[in-house]
């Protein structure tokens, strides 16, 4: 399994206004070419005013093939343009984590659960 880990910083102020355009013409193209996010952030604490989210591959080849499809979309062309205009993302980062099997979330013996000391 491969984790796609991506953190856009924001300006100052913009978090709602990208969140609403990435959800009424961003989220559905995206999620149709590379399934539901894994899991989709804001921060609260630390550097503020990022969006931070996570998307699930089988592997490298799985992810390239499913973004090689996204970057192919016009939709996805038209939202990213419009993004763009806006101005909201100062920085993009992203990492590639590879599960490791004992603890790897849906995989066997991996649970991905917090576990709590009594």
């Amino acid at each position: 399994m491969l984790i796609d880990l991506r953190t856009y910083t924001l300006k100052i102020g913009s978090v709602r206004d990208f969140l609403a355009l990435y959800a009424a013409e961003g989220l559905a193209v995206q999620t149709a070419h590379l399934g539901p996010p894994l899991g989709y952030y804001t921060t609260e604490v630390g550097e503020l005013s990022q969006v931070v989210h996570l998307w699930q591959y089988q592997d490298a080849a799985d992810r390239e093939r499913r973004r090689a499809a996204l970057e192919a979309d016009p939709r996805w062309l038209a939202y990213r343009s419009k993004s763009s205009v806006c101005g909201h993302v100062v920085r993009q980062q992203n990492s590639l984590l590879k599960a490791v099997d004992f603890a790897a979330m849906g995989l066997p013996g991996g649970s991905g659960q917090l576990i709590s000391k009594p």
